[in-house]
């Protein structure tokens, strides 16, 4: 029997040391579990995670640390002892013991018979001897049904896909309640339109462009009949969309109003966009908040923050957290990475993404060795979370054998067509291998025209040799160079290429990421096929020039070895521009992503086991979530910012006065450089090349800062060790 008897509390509220009664606190998080999860079905089976999730809070010795006694108390995993003891069915029962369990430390790992209880697995925890807590029964006497979700999970994927978006209707509904208690009230969310209105919103932008009144020129006559395929395909029932349309045609735009019309046909609850680059984000974010208004657009990457400094970006903060908005922009890391999470701050906003339309921009960008794992994560929310997906690029993969069974429609109806009619520059292949004399004596015989290499190395090496040839207009790009930098390069270029100044550019493969520059003439180092056609998308761009006279060189560097990463890319374009001249047409595409496939093999494509891994726990409802979770990877080796703050010292110096908000760091976005860890940041600390700042209390922070000596005006963050310079690889 307890010590203490009823009502029991759950937390004391520091500012007033108000009590939550226990009770109303599992009553409350079960109702909002319920409400989390009733947009995919599995409203009834979050009601009881909500109601058991705490239950290990009436032991005494949680009840004592209530109280003021300074104990570590585990109340996690009664919950999930008593439904895996007391539960039926028993996988239901598995299925809700593996939430309870996780609901502070993350989603365990399964584990096996094997495990004590001092494991931190299921299996482990099951065994674990804990506090008694059966003093729960004198507050919840209620029977406690576990009712199965509307759909039935086919595999172990499938199972611990739904395990996770059940885990999220219940870690969002206790950090939400625990908020509302902490600060005696709901913290601020919402102040955006719904669905409706911003359907409207973008109806009202994309009038003028249905209803012309003047003869449209040929480019925007095909910009407008593409809007109108995306608005009629908008009236289908949900499902898997693709819109293969070239670089220029309008789909983005054309993309956002299939998704906003479908939503208001179909209640969808949010439109979320994600692309593979910030670049792209960021410069496509910015006009979605010119359509919509900022205060309706929720960015959600990189190192962009919010803060409390006047109530929308307040409400963004919190919004951020669970994704409560009506329109997201995201990266594919972010998306994936927290789709394959077990942690609890990453994984609240997964049941919000139920009901949603999803754009994934340059949807080949899919990252291939976790390709089959994310193809299969798309399918379960077009069949089993109501989402509506739409695959949108000039370049489409052939994703169909990976994606559960779905077939996706195409939203164009004459996509080769509409290839041809856009078509505004033409693929040239360099046979013999090219040395970077001659490649840059091409260049320089060029007025204007933009050079795309494989590695950081190449790029410095050759635009080094450019300037000895040229004595104006020449540029490097890379991701060395911080955002802020990169911009006013660009901002020269696009000035320069409109004025008819000699431009040369010698970029790495980052000005493929939707940089919208315009240039007479290009040169692609060799590299996949897709990379080749997005790097065709800087060619003639705005169509001022007949495509003939537009071309694209796709070239073997004689002194430099591409990146083993894109070896068997360049191997699957050489196979394919044996036996097709248009190499950017959709069927040359989809014949080089097969033949790309093909010569990897399916190991290849799910590299981190993560297939394997799910469904191999399926019988015994073992699923290794922690395991999982740090193998998926977008990324192996972790990036860090490095800040580049010798222009802007007043940055420098709020941070050395000890100032961390989220305003601040935001302002810092612009003069961050992402390098590698173990690698890039390693070699510049040997040097000497960073520094730490330091906090108010004198203790070197995790924030590092480059010396002015090594970030060069073109090249950006380089080591520069005595004797000369090593430029990074």
């Amino acid at each position: 029997m307890s010590k203490y008897t009823n009502p029991f509390i759950a937390r004391t509220r520091e500012i007033d040391s108000k009590k939550q009664l226990l009770s109303s606190h599992l009553e409350c998080v079960a109702n909002r579990a319920k409400q989390n999860a009733t947009a995919f079905g599995s409203g009834d089976l979050a009601y009881v995670c909500g109601r058991l999730h705490d239950i290990g809070k009436y032991s005494d010795k949680f009840q004592d640390r209530i109280n003021g006694a300074e104990i570590s108390v585990d109340h996690a995993t009664a919950g999930g002892q008593w439904l895996l003891q007391n539960g039926k069915p028993q996988k239901l029962a598995t299925i809700a013991a593996y939430c309870c369990m996780g609901h502070h430390g993350g989603l365990p790992n399964g584990g096996s018979e094997r495990d004590s209880g001092d494991d931190s697995t299921l299996k482990g925890r099951e065994i674990k001897k804990i506090d008694d807590y059966s003093a729960f029964k004198q507050e919840l006497n209620e029977k406690l049904n576990l009712t199965p979700p509307d759909f039935k999970p086919t595999d172990g994927f499938s199972v611990a896909f739904f395990i996770r978006m059940l885990f999220s209707a219940l870690v969002d509904a206790d950090c939400i309640d625990a908020e509302t208690f902490s600060h005696e009230a709901v913290q601020p969310r919402g102040g955006f339109a719904g669905i409706h209105e911003l359907n409207a919103k973008l109806s009202d932008h994309i009038k003028p462009f249905l209803n012309q009144t003047s003869e449209l020129s040929f480019l925007n006559s095909k910009r407008t009949e593409l809007l109108k395929n995306c608005l009629a395909a908008a009236e289908n029932p949900s499902g898997l969309f693709m819109l293969t349309a070239p670089t220029g045609s309008g789909k983005t735009k054309s993309g956002l109003a299939f998704a906003f019309k479908h939503a208001a046909l179909y209640n969808k609850r949010r439109v979320i966009y994600i692309a593979p680059y910030n670049t792209i984000i960021e410069q496509n974010a910015t006009v979605f908040e010119e359509i919509f208004g900022k205060e309706n657009v929720l960015r959600h990457y990189g190192n962009y923050h919010y803060d409390d400094s006047n109530e929308e970006s307040s409400n963004k903060r919190y919004s951020s957290e669970n994704w409560d908005f009506p329109m997201i922009t995201t990266s594919s890391v972010q998306f994936f990475e927290s789709l394959f999470s077990n942690r609890t701050s990453v994984c609240r906003k997964l049941h919000n993404i139920a009901e949603s339309i999803i754009i994934f921009d340059e949807a080949q960008m899919i990252p291939q060795p976790l390709l089959i794992s994310c193809a299969r994560a798309i399918a379960e929310l077009a069949k089993n979370y109501g989402c509506t997906i739409l695959l949108a690029t000039a370049t489409q993969a052939k994703l169909d054998k990976y994606l559960g069974g779905l077939t996706p429609i195409e939203i164009v109806d004459k996509p080769m067509e509409l290839h041809n009619v856009l078509k505004r520059s033409h693929i040239k292949v360099i046979k013999n291998p090219i040395a970077d004399n001659e490649l840059s004596e091409l260049l320089a015989s060029n007025n204007q025209v933009l050079c795309i290499v494989n590695t950081r190395r190449h790029a410095q090496q050759l635009f080094i040799k450019m300037r000895s040839l040229c004595d104006d207009g020449v540029y490097h790009l890379s991701t060395t160079l911080y955002p802020a930098h990169r911009t006013q390069i660009l901002e020269d270029v696009r000035q320069r290429l409109k004025s008819g100044l000699p431009c040369r550019v010698i970029s790495t493969s980052m000005i493929e990421a939707g940089v919208d520059v315009d240039f007479p003439v290009v040169y692609r180092a060799e590299a996949g096929l897709d990379s080749v056609v997005q790097a065709a998308g800087r060619c003639n761009r705005e169509g001022h020039r007949s495509a003939d006279e537009s071309i694209v060189y796709m070239f073997k560097p004689e002194e430099h070895t591409p990146p083993v990463s894109i070896k068997p890319n360049i191997a699957a374009a050489g196979q394919i521009t044996q036996s097709y001249s248009d190499l950017a047409a959709p069927e040359t595409l989809t014949r080089y992503f097969e033949q790309l496939f093909y010569n990897k093999g399916e190991d290849a494509l799910d590299a981190k086991n993560i297939m394997p891994m799910l469904n191999d726990g399926y019988k015994s409802y073992s699923y290794p979530f922690r395991d999982v979770a740090e193998k998926f990877r977008i990324i192996d080796d972790t990036t860090k910012a490095v800040y580049a703050l010798f222009k802007v010292p007043e940055l420098e110096n709020r941070l050395a006065n000890g100032e961390r908000s989220r305003e601040l760091f935001r302002e810092l976005a612009d003069y961050a450089v992402s390098l590698y860890e173990n690698s890039d940041i390693r070699r510049l600390q040997e040097l000497g090349a960073v520094m730490r700042i330091k906090d108010r209390t004198g203790k070197q922070d995790d924030i590092l800062v480059i010396s002015p000596e090594y970030y060069d005006e073109h090249f950006g963050v380089h080591l520069s060790p005595e004797g000369g310079k090593d430029i990074f690889l």
